[in-house]
């Protein structure tokens, strides 16, 4: 520029100019006008008598002797805007990170948040009390279907509205609480085919007192709801989930076994249940295993049904056999059995034979032997739990899988004895004395045993009529 330049040019018209005195570089100041000042002392000699900075500083002046970008701001309004735009953009940035700040310190001191995952208990028990709610404050509904089996066998379908994905405002003891269930779109349970849910409860911090209290009405809103009534679990993937509707409870006296029998293994299990810190004092696993033997139909899944009934029990069915089950999810299911409940294993015994016989066309169960008597009673075993284990043929067994330890109480249900046969035809022809000897009579004629299956097959083809049931009884020995 005409400003740097040495050449005595006359400068065009409008162009801003500098003094005529010579400019004085740094290198035209001379060591002698810089003058050291010794420690401590104010300095009475300006750097470079003060002349060399105002020549530097006279540079970057315009022509009214203003600083060089307020005469740029002056003579381009372009350049001003732009600049006060970027200074408006700053300035709002800066407002709209404080304030993100102050609102998310505001949400943390103020708010509180509960986060139920679809995977746990409480997820179903919420939605099932949420469904008292969307009438009056849900737009986005969603379907359940569920059944309900009344007491003489029939069965009514209700329909349920719940709360579908989105925000809904809830009021729960004067409280408000901001509903927000979310579904995801990628993350989906493998087992059912289902996306993975959350719901995120949002209330005040000083009513978040209220969430316990909320989970604890639902779950026991759910648990009225299967009172009088057996829930049926099975395995799906690595957890336990209720496999149909809950069934009502089998009352024990329903299931005709010999004399003493079923008396006999509740007096058990009661004992057990009752022996918690018996066991824990003397070091012994709290646990309890049965085996069940006996010809089929004899009754072995029927007593195990009636006996959960009695004692207010549900029922976990594991499928040693199914393709997918391996060493260590067979100990994580059977570390993580519901409260409450008895673990069933039928026909243990067809479980490995059906391996070994089936290995040549290429289907073999993951489960090893050793994998199952490792989660029967190894290191990683669970305490506070019942085994209840079937088999038709125990000679088949491996005497590994059933001693002490693993196998606590051996009972053998077999086919129909006389006071069993006499039991069934009263109970289900009530007072019909005679009918019943002659029945008897009839089946000792057979001259072999029956199952008490088949008694009840006949006694069910003739609800009303005793003398059709003592008739078809050559018919059982074709059976």
């Amino acid at each position: 520029m005409a400003w740097f330049s040495n050449n005595s040019t006359a400068p065009a018209a409008g162009v801003a100019t500098v003094s005529d005195a010579p400019v004085e570089t740094l290198a035209d100041v001379s060591p002698e006008k810089i003058v050291p000042t010794a420690p401590g002392a104010e300095s009475t000699q300006p750097i470079a008598n003060s002349s060399f900075s105002d020549k530097i500083n006279s540079t970057i002046r315009g022509p009214n002797n203003d600083s060089f970008l307020a005469s740029i701001m002056d003579s381009n309004p372009y350049f001003a805007a732009g600049f006060g735009l970027m200074g408006l953009g700053a300035g709002l940035a800066l407002l709209r990170q404080g304030l993100m700040r102050g609102s998310s310190m505001l949400y943390r001191q103020m708010l509180v948040d509960l986060e139920i995952a679809s995977k746990d208990k409480s997820y179903a028990w919420f939605l099932e009390w949420m469904s008292q709610y969307p009438k009056r404050s849900s737009r986005h509904l969603s379907m359940q279907t569920s059944f309900k089996q009344h007491d003489n066998g029939s069965i009514t379908t209700t329909f349920n509205l719940v709360p579908g994905p989105g925000k809904h405002l809830i009021r729960y003891k004067g409280a408000f609480m901001l509903v927000n269930r979310e579904r995801s779109g990628r993350l989906m349970d493998l087992t059912s085919g289902t996306p993975f849910e959350t719901i995120t409860l949002t209330t005040l911090y000083r009513d978040r007192h209220l969430f316990p209290e909320l989970l604890h009405e639902a779950q026991e809103k759910a648990m009225k709801q299967q009172e009088g009534k057996t829930v049926i679990y099975t395995s799906y993937g690595p957890e336990w989930r209720p496999f149909g509707q809950p069934r009502r409870r089998r009352e024990l006296q329903s299931v005709i076994l010999d004399r003493g029998v079923k008396e006999t293994l509740l007096d058990d299990i009661r004992d057990f249940l009752k022996s918690g810190k018996w066991y824990y004092d003397r070091g012994i696993p709290y646990r309890r295993g049965y085996l069940l033997y006996g010809p089929p139909g004899s009754g072995k899944s029927s007593v195990i049904q009636a006996l959960a009934g009695e004692l207010e029990y549900n029922i976990c069915i594991l499928n040693l056999s199914e393709q997918t089950l391996t060493d260590d999810r067979l100990n994580h299911l059977m570390n993580h059995v519901p409260e409450r409940s008895i673990l069933l294993l039928e026909d243990i015994d067809s479980a490995f034979n059906e391996r070994k016989q089936t290995e040549e066309q290429g289907y073999m169960s993951g489960v090893t032997f050793s994998g199952l008597l490792n989660a029967l009673d190894g290191v990683a075993s669970a305490d506070e739990r019942i085994i209840f284990m079937t088999t038709n043929h125990p000679e088949k067994l491996d005497p590994a899988l059933i001693r002490p330890g693993r196998v606590d109480f051996k009972q053998c249900i077999d086919n129909a004895s006389e006071y069993q046969v006499r039991e069934m035809f009263l109970r289900f022809y009530e007072g019909k004395e005679e009918e019943c000897n002659r029945f008897l009579e009839e089946i000792y004629k057979l001259g072999c045993t029956i199952s008490t299956a088949q008694l009840q097959g006949l006694f069910v083809y003739n609800k009303m009529n005793p003398e059709g049931a003592i008739k078809m009884v050559p018919f059982l020995k074709i059976q």
